[in-house]
């Protein structure tokens, strides 16, 4: 054997060892892409009744939404309804009642006056002597 078949030999070697190293984690690498593929057919094979309950769920959530949509608009026409009534009670009532109110203040407030004016007559005396009236 010449020395450049033994060369040869050496490099066919080479190449076979470095075949050898990358096809280890060639098939690896095919593997895992194996198990990647049956993970999503598991996934998407579940993923059915995941859906079909998220699809109920969102009715059941359309269905309550309806309703809190009747109440709020049942709670806005009351509100509405106090308003007009309220509107009503001030227009009819509550002229005559600050009226009233304000007639039991001055009443009030001149029994008061006269009770301070009966405990002290000598202030009531002098104030009509002061304005010329008899002593």
């Amino acid at each position: 054997m010449s020395p450049g078949q033994i060369a040869a030999l050496v490099a066919a070697g080479a190449f076979v060892l470095l075949v050898i190293l990358l096809a280890i984690p060639l098939i690896k690498l095919g593997r895992t892409l194996d198990e990647a593929t049956i993970a999503i057919r598991k996934a998407h094979q579940n993923s059915d009744p995941i859906f079909s309950g998220a699809n109920t769920t969102i009715t059941h959530v359309n269905a309550q939404l309806e309703r809190v949509d009747g109440i709020t608009a049942n709670a806005r026409a009351v509100t509405g309804n106090v308003s007009a009534l309220t509107s009503l009670f001030t227009a009819t009532l509550g002229g005559p009642l600050v009226k009233a109110a304000a007639l039991s203040y001055g009443v009030s407030k001149a029994i008061r006056a006269r009770r301070k004016a009966s405990e002290a007559p000598g202030k009531h005396l002098r104030r009509r002597t002061a304005r010329g009236g008899k002593r």
